[in-house]
């Protein structure tokens, strides 16, 4: 429909019953009335012509909200003798109920996965120190991770910063309690990082850590591949990496099939076919003595998981950055999500 045709059917509208004025608000003002229509269509188009048609329907909204308020304004009120029966049949307005975010729902399915095993729940400050957040956790003072490339320092000069990571909640637990100790800490972390489909500033991780006599790489392997069948499922592809942490030795990362491709490569899994889902390891001996404990005594295995990282695959959303920029309609995709864990 031309807008000009539909400015014309705005202002020639009779307005001088209510069932008129009821008719013009469901087909101008009302959710699923032609304006909406006309809107929705909005992002089909061009941005410039985007911009223009925008404008136009913006002001053929209010020119029926203006018709309707003065036609209801000179309109005089009946009285209770004169009232319309109630109509069953009338639209009503419909609530739509709230949604749980996809961040919220891995986060907690994680952690019921995770309590099973017998994990706790621990928190910590998002602003630490470097003692916390570095040297506890074997840094060395030339590390790559101090530079301010990589870190958001608050006061460099105190080594006051946002944590990079939520292992710092794993040093606080040590320093106040002996083992056996057997925590999970999930929270947001923050890293300088160019913002893309694959990385934002902020994310948030789940680390787990279990000290206690005799603990070894043999409880750390069957606990993740635990973990990876009850979250994505009995048969999931997996395998693990040797790799370098400073705060644990060995050190390992933990690979599951693209479950966006079925690994046969996209960009998510950098067409490799393998995608990374956490890293792991036993803790380094020199941390269990920064934190007070026996070294000689107790051994202990960690390891940290992102959250968007599982959400992405779980849900197969290519782009991290749905994930904070509050579109109502990627939210609502969430409904009913919550009962499904």
């Amino acid at each position: 429909m031309e807008l000009t045709a539909l400015e014309q059917e705005i202002l020639s509208y009779a307005l001088n019953t209510a069932e008129a004025r009821a008719s013009f608000r469901q087909r101008f003002l009302r959710k699923g009335g032609i304006l909406e229509a006309l809107f929705a269509q909005l992002r089909t188009l061009p941005e410039t012509e985007r911009r223009t048609m925008g404008a136009r329907l913006q002001n053929l909204r209010t020119l029926a909200q203006q018709r309707l308020s003065e036609a209801e304004a000179t309109t005089p009120t009946p009285t209770s003798s004169q009232s319309l029966p109630a109509d069953p049949t009338f639209p009503h307005k419909i609530f739509q109920p709230g949604a749980r975010h996809p961040l919220s729902l891995v986060e907690k399915r994680v952690v019921r996965i995770f309590q099973r095993l017998g994990y706790t729940l621990a928190e910590g400050p998002e602003i630490e120190d470097d003692w916390h957040n570095f040297s506890a956790l074997n840094f060395e003072p030339d590390h790559p991770a101090r530079d301010m490339q990589d870190t958001f320092f608050i006061d460099p000069e105190r080594q006051i910063l946002l944590r990079t990571h939520t292992s710092t909640v794993q040093v606080r637990v040590m320093e106040r309690q002996k083992p056996p100790i057997r925590i999970l800490a999930p929270g947001r972390v923050y890293r300088h990082e160019t913002i893309s489909a694959r990385a934002h500033v902020y994310f948030h991780q789940i680390e787990g850590l279990w000290v206690d006599e005799g603990v070894s790489a043999a409880h750390l392997k069957a606990t993740l591949s635990y973990f990876v069948a009850a979250f994505f499922g009995e048969g999931t592809p997996m395998r693990w990496r040797a790799s370098y942490f400073p705060f644990t030795e060995m050190s390992a990362e933990v690979d599951i099939g693209c479950l966006i491709c079925g690994g046969k490569g996209c960009p998510v899994c950098k067409h490799t076919g393998w995608v990374e889902v956490l890293g792991c390891g036993m803790v380094d001996p020199n941390v269990l003595s920064a934190c007070g404990i026996d070294s000689e005594r107790y051994t202990g295995l960690a390891f940290g998981l992102g959250v968007e990282r599982l959400a992405q695959l779980l849900y197969q959303i290519p782009d991290l950055r749905l994930f904070s920029q509050n579109n109502y309609l990627f939210l609502q995709a969430f409904q009913g999500y919550e009962h499904a864990f």
